[in-house]
C-alpha cells in the first residue's frame, strides 16, 4: 500500500511512528515535499517538489539475513528501476546503496531501526538536483530532458523492491550480493574511506566492503563513507 502526503518533515520518522503504531511490511509514505529530510549521519537531505521521498518498512524474521543487508535490497531495486529510465547510461552502486551516474550522486538511501523494524528512506533525484554540495549530484530530468511522475515512479519501485525482499528472505543474502556486484563500480575501482584509500575489491559474504590496500592486505569496511577517487 502507498501512502502519498502533500507535505511532511520526514518520511522516515512518519513510518517509524507507523512501526511504532503497528503498521505492517510492505507500507509505503511517499512525500511531495519534505521540510526535515536527512541522509547518512544526519546530513540534510533537500527536498524540493517533483523528487522521490519515500519511506517503507520490513518486519524483521528470525530467519532473515542480517538486516544491514536490507542497504543491498533496497540499492539493487533501485537501481534497476532508474536504469529503465535511462537505459542508455549506466547506472552504477557504490557501497553501500548511492547510485551514481558518470560519478554523479543520483539517490541515497537511509536504513534505521525500529524495535523488529527497520524503516528505508529512499530519496531520489527525479526533477531537480541540489547544488552547492561537496559532491556532484544529478537528476533523471538532467539525463534525459524529463523527470518521471514520482507516484508512477514509486508504484515500480515497491514492486521491484518487494521482489527483491522475496529473494533475500527466501534465497538469504547471496543472489542479492550477485545482482548488486553486477550494478557496482567494476572491481579495482580507486575508493577513498574513512579508513584510509584502497582498490574496490568487491564484497564479502555478510556484505561488507572489501578494501584492497597498498600493501596488499584487505580492510573489511562494515559502516562510514565511501568516494569514489
Amino acid at each position: 500500500m502507498i501512502r502519498t502526503v502533500e507535505e511532511t518533515g520526514s518520511t522516515n520518522n512518519d513510518v517509524a511512528a507507523l512501526a511504532r503504531a503497528g503498521a505492517q511490511e510492505g507500507l509505503w509514505l511517499r512525500a511531495e515535499r519534505q521540510t526535515g529530510g536527512r541522509g547518512r549521519q544526519g546530513r540534510g537531505w533537500h527536498s524540493p517538489a517533483g523528487n522521490l521521498y519515500a519511506s517503507t518498512l520490513v518486519r524483521l524474521q528470525p530467519a532473515d539475513p542480517p538486516a544491514a543487508t536490507l542497504a543491498l535490497v533496497a540499492a539493487v531495486a533501485l537501481q534497476e528501476v532508474v536504469s529503465a529510465y535511462v537505459p542508455t547510461r549506466r547506472v552504477l552502486i557504490k557501497w553501500p546503496n548511492d547510485l551514481l551516474v558518470e560519478g554523479e550522486k543520483l539517490s541515497g538511501i537511509l536504513l534505521e531501526r525500529e524495535g523488529d523494524a527497520v524503516v528505508i528512506g529512499i530519496g531520489a533525484n527525479l526533477a531537480a538536483r541540489p547544488e552547492g554540495l561537496d559532491r556532484p549530484a544529478t537528476s533523471v530530468a538532467a539525463l534525459i530532458g524529463s523527470a518521471p511522475d514520482p507516484a508512477v515512479f514509486l508504484e515500480t519501485l515497491a514492486e521491484a523492491f518487494a521482489r527483491w525482499l522475496r529473494r533475500w528472505r527466501g534465497e538469504g543474502l547471496a543472489p542479492v550480493r550477485a545482482g548488486w556486484l553486477a550494478a557496482a563500480h567494476p572491481i579495482g575501482t580507486a575508493l577513498a574511506t574513512s579508513s584510509g584509500e584502497g582498490l574496490f575489491d568487491g564484497l564479502d559474504e555478510t556484505g561488507a566492503l572489501r578494501l584492497r590496500l597498498a600493501d596488499g592486505t584487505t580492510a573489511i569496511i562494515h559502516a562510514g563513507d565511501v568516494f569514489l577517487i
